[in-house]
């Protein structure tokens, strides 16, 4: 492979538009070398402020391109899994939006096809890649709040448009699935925890999970969160020790939902906020991408750290009444 990692977006899902073709095109080591879409002009949208780029109307057309290294992945949920596996046989390195898989047991699937292929596949946990959110894990390792007892989260924002994916359970959508994943994954990214056990509430709106609440066990601490898709947006975790707290004011949509803070109180009482540069964290992504597929680095969340989210969201869901 080159010095560059050659991309190929398969659709021009919203996020890919506006955020993560952005990235890529503004990372070190990448350049948007094709796009696919099914819907006639969306590609060419979506390309045009990308110079030589490929349109392609077929996914497996993209796929079977020699000259594309990798392919980002942000179609529905339901097609997740479906699609990582055609462009891991296909050869490329893959980057799949969250959630990968349904099952914790599909991830299993992926670990075992990226292992027989040697083609490097990843989740799209952003926030992973915030140094915001090493800090707090750097934090709690100090011992900066004494011991974590308890962590507590929210994520909310209203869509109740019947057309919209996030609202049709024939494309797997659901509250926990597009959001409630991030107060599971910055867990259990900060502690190096995982649940012990769950119980949760759901509210049901025409087949999906509109609004879940969630009270989790870990090891030596508690965490309870609610995220919701019928709900004013906000967000926000707080880490509550025996010798103060910290709390995350724009956890998951750092710079577009507000200034990325940390509010710290420590044993002397005094409260104190810990400021980031405006980093874009989908960039920082990609770029963690790219170092691992052309330098072999350690990948901030690789499928192993993938499994056990999708086996925390299963579990969630097993115990819902």
């Amino acid at each position: 492979m080159s010095k560059q990692v050659r991309w190929g977006i398969l659709s021009a899902a919203k996020i890919a538009r506006e955020w993560v073709a952005p990235a890529i095109h503004n990372s070190a080591r990448g350049v948007i070398a094709a796009v696919a879409s099914h819907t006639p002009g969306k590609a060419e949208a979506l390309a045009a402020p990308y110079g030589d780029v490929k349109i392609y109307n077929d996914y497996n057309a993209l796929l079977a391109d020699p000259e594309i290294d990798a392919i980002y992945i942000p179609l529905p949920n339901g097609g997740h899994v479906e699609w990582t596996e055609k462009t891991l046989r296909a050869g490329k390195h893959v980057l799949c939006e969250k959630p990968i898989a349904l099952k914790a047991e599909e991830v299993d699937r992926l670990i075992a096809l990226r292992d027989e292929t040697k083609k490097f596949a990843a989740e799209a946990f952003m926030v992973t890649h915030h140094p915001q959110w090493h800090r707090v894990r750097e934090l709690l390792a100090q011992g900066a709040i004494g011991k974590l007892l308890h962590v507590q989260g929210g994520f909310s924002f209203y869509n109740d448009d019947p057309q919209n994916i996030r609202n049709d359970p024939a494309q797997a959508g659901g509250a926990l699935r597009d959001i409630g994943v991030y107060p599971s994954v910055t867990a259990r990214f900060v502690t190096g925890q995982e649940p012990t056990a769950i119980r949760a509430q759901i509210t049901w709106d025409r087949g999906i999970d509109s609004t879940a609440r969630v009270w989790a066990e870990f090891p030596g601490f508690s965490m309870d969160f609610y995220v919701s898709m019928r709900m004013h947006p906000y967000q926000s975790m707080l880490f509550h020790g025996d010798a103060g707290w910290i709390r995350v004011n724009a956890p998951f949509n750092a710079k577009a939902y507000g200034d990325e803070t940390l509010e710290i109180r420590d044993r002397s009482g005094a409260v104190r906020l810990e400021r980031f540069a405006m980093i874009d964290q989908y960039t920082a992504q990609i770029d963690g991408f790219h170092d691992t597929v052309l330098d072999g680095a350690a990948y901030a969340c690789p499928l192993e750290f993938s499994r056990g989210n999708q086996r925390m969201i299963d579990m969630i869901y097993a115990s819902a009444n």
